[in-house]
C-alpha cells in the first residue's frame, strides 16, 4: 500500500499540469502516488502526464464534466494510499513538501491536515499581488488559517490531506461546486476527527492569472459562504462577515465623498497599508501598487458575492441550484 495518493483534478490545464508533475519529480519523499483525473477538458493534459510515467507512478483518468468534488472522489476511489493529499493542479510543490508532512504525522498524528501557500518566485507580478490579497492578515488571510489566525484552521482543497479511512467515512466530496472543500472541512470536525494546520507543507499556489478571474473566484467564494450557512448555520462566523461590512462600509464612504473629500481617507489609508505591507514582503513598489487593486478586488468581490447570496437565498427564499446556476453549473 502506498502512503500517500495524490489526487489532481484537471480542467483545461495542461501546462499548469506540466509543472506540478514536474515538482513531484523532485520530492525527497518517494512513497506516492498520483491521480489526475480529467474533469471534461477541452483540452485534455494526457500527453503531458504521459511523458512522466517512467519518473512517477502517475495514473490519468478522464470523466464527464462534474465539477471539482466529484473529481476528487472519482480519484480517491481508484486510488491506494493510506492518506490521500488533494491538490489543485495550479499547484507547484518544494521538494521537501512529502518529508515535512511525515514529519508532522510522525509527531503528532492527525486524521486530516492542510498547510498554508506562497508564491513562487517566477510567478508575474499580479500573480504575486494576488497571493499577497490571499495571504495577508490585512484582507481575509486570517480567516483562512495561519498561524496567527482569526478561526480554527479548515483545510482548503489546494492543499488539503485527509486519512483514507477518514475520507471513506464522511463521503468524500459533496457535490456543491462551490465551497465544497469547506463543507468537507466542516463534517470532518463534525465527525469528531483531529485536524491541523501543517505550517511547513506549504505549496506554491498561482490561483488566477488576471484581476477578472480573480473577482470571480472572490465573488464565488461570498456566495458559496451563505451557501454553506444554509447548510450549516452555525458555520458563519463574525469573521465571515469581514469582508461584506468592508463592502457595505466602502460604498457609504464612497457616497459621503460626494459630499466631502475627506470620506475617502479611510479607502486611502488602507490602499497605503497594503502597497506598504506588500512592497516590503515581495520588495516591490510595483507588486505594493497591484496589491492595492487586488485587496480590494479580494474583499469587494467576495463582500458582493456574500450579499448577492443573501439576498437570492435568505430573502428571496431560493435553492442553491436555481439562484446560482449561471455561476457554478454548465
Amino acid at each position: 500500500m502506498k502512503r500517500y495518493s495524490v489526487i489532481i483534478p484537471v480542467y483545461n490545464r495542461p501546462d499548469e499540469v506540466d509543472e506540478l508533475l514536474q515538482s513531484l519529480t523532485a520530492q525527497t519523499f518517494k512513497n506516492f502516488e498520483v491521480l489526475v483525473v480529467e474533469d471534461g477538458s477541452t483540452v485534455p493534459c494526457r500527453e503531458v502526464t504521459d511523458r512522466y510515467r517512467e519518473q512517477l507512478d502517475v495514473h490519468y483518468y478522464e470523466k464527464a464534466n462534474s465539477g471539482p468534488g466529484q473529481t476528487r472522489n472519482y480519484g480517491a476511489e481508484r486510488s491506494r494510499g493510506e492518506y490521500l493529499i488533494i491538490l489543485d493542479s495550479d499547484c507547484i510543490l518544494p521538494p521537501g513538501y512529502f518529508e515535512a508532512v511525515e514529519r508532522e504525522l510522525r509527531t503528532n498524528p492527525a486524521d486530516a491536515f492542510g498547510g498554508p501557500d506562497r508564491a513562487h518566485e517566477s510567478f508575474t507580478d499580479i500573480q504575486k499581488a494576488i497571493n499577497y490579497s490571499m495571504t495577508s492578515f490585512f484582507t481575509t488571510g486570517g480567516i483562512r488559517g495561519g498561524r496567527k489566525k482569526m478561526d480554527k484552521f479548515y483545510p482548503r482543497s489546494f492543499n488539503m490531506g485527509v486519512r483514507r479511512e477518514v475520507y471513506a467515512a464522511l463521503g468524500g466530496f459533496s457535490r456543491m461546486r462551490f465551497g465544497e472543500d469547506i463543507d468537507f472541512s466542516i463534517r470532518i470536525f463534525r465527525g469528531g476527527y483531529r485536524c491541523r494546520l501543517f505550517p511547513d507543507a506549504w505549496v506554491y499556489h498561482k490561483r488566477r492569472t488576471d484581476l477578472k478571474k480573480f473577482f470571480k473566484q472572490v465573488h464565488n467564494s461570498g456566495i458559496a459562504r451563505i451557501n454553506l450557512y444554509k447548510k450549516y448555520p452555525d458555520s458563519l462566523k463574525l469573521v465571515h462577515l469581514l469582508p461584506a461590512l468592508f463592502t457595505l462600509g466602502t460604498v457609504v464612504l464612497l457616497i459621503g465623498s460626494l459630499w466631502c473629500l475627506y470620506a475617502l481617507l479611510p479607502l486611502l489609508l488602507y490602499a497605503l497599508l497594503v502597497c506598504i505591507d506588500s512592497a516590503v514582503q515581495n520588495h516591490s513598489l510595483r507588486i505594493g501598487f497591484y496589491s492595492i487593486a487586488a485587496a480590494y478586488i479580494q474583499l469587494i468581490g467576495y463582500g458582493t458575492g456574500f450579499w448577492r447570496a443573501w439576498w437570492r437565498r435568505c430573502v428571496c427564499g431560493k435553492d442553491e441550484f436555481e439562484a446560482f446556476k449561471k455561476n457554478f453549473y454548465k
